[in-house]
């Protein structure tokens, strides 16, 4: 099965200005990007960053950053304004009705805060719910992925990302889809050896073995291209669904190398349903959430 181009999927993981890190963020021209692509639709899953990450003298503090740092040292992004946000989506379905624009959110670390996950998701107005790490170091002294790799060897940071990672996965926090499983690839150093999953197969396999037995979803997510090797460990772990995610901070990223992500998921099994909205799932395979 050949993927045809002009029928791009739907990106599930993008930001606007309603995400406290999306300074170039617009909700409305991103649905224009949209409609230019002809998209079937885009879930603006906006960051709810639970976690106050440590911060360490020398870090590197962006003003995004430094906006948000408290006086104990920890940075502690804005809470997301969930009525202001809802009022915009309600705008863009108004204004471009031949696009389903649906509701989302992006949790950091929901495994860790049960209480504030709860609330937040309480009035069920979220349609996609994503799950992420960004940061690492455990609760009680958690730092962001990338002042971590500054002072930790990389492949310490990748494994240790990627146990809490598989920590999240199995466990019961209320999430659809796991995005960015190699999150800590944005900061490989540039100056060292090439990243190459297969060092942290048993690793990934076993996220991804935690992943699917959960019955949740996989993000194919196109910032930095995820290795085929992923996805086809995806599908050999009995993974039923991926989807696909930009993690677009402004509009004219939205769904960058889609066409090739699609192709790799059809070449690891993965197909789209009659609704283009669905998730692309392996057929035969149980559906995440059993929805």
């Amino acid at each position: 099965m050949r993927f045809r181009r002009e029928s791009l999927p739907g990106d599930n993981h993008v930001h606007t200005e309603w995400s406290w890190d999306a300074v170039q963020g617009a909700m409305e021209a991103t649905c224009e990007r949209a409609a230019t692509l002809r998209l079937p639709s885009v879930a603006f899953t906006e960051h709810a960053d639970l976690t106050p990450w440590v911060v360490r003298a020398g870090d590197p503090m962006s003003d995004v950053l430094r906006r948000w740092l408290r006086p104990d040292g920890r940075i502690a992004p804005r809470d997301l304004d969930v009525e202001g946000y809802l009022d915009c989506v309600q705008r863009c379905r108004e204004r471009f009705p031949g696009l389903r624009v649906l509701t989302g959110v992006e949790l950091s670390e929901p495994h860790w805060h049960p209480e504030s996950t709860a609330a937040l998701l309480s009035g069920g107005r979220f349609e996609r719910v994503l799950g992420s790490v960004h940061s690492v170091g455990g609760r009680d002294e958690p730092r962001l992925v990338d002042h971590a790799m500054r002072v930790r060897p990389a492949d310490v940071v990748v494994r240790d990302y990627l146990a809490e990672a598989g920590r999240m996965a199995a466990s019961d926090a209320p999430f659809e889809v796991l995005a960015h499983i190699d999150y800590p690839v944005r900061h490989w150093p540039a100056d060292g050896q090439p990243f190459r999953p297969g060092d942290f197969s048993g690793e990934f396999r076993e996220v991804l073995t935690a992943l699917a037995a959960s019955g949740r979803a996989l993000e194919i997510n196109t910032k930095v291209p995820l290795a085929l090797e992923l996805v086809r460990w995806w599908a050999d772990a009995g993974g039923a669904a991926v989807s696909f995610g930009s993690d677009a901070h402004r509009p004219r990223d939205l769904a960058n190398g889609f066409a090739a992500a699609a192709e790799m998921a059809l070449s690891c099994g993965f197909r789209p349903g009659d609704d283009p909205v669905e998730l692309w799932r392996q057929p035969h395979r149980t559906r995440p959430g059993g929805a």
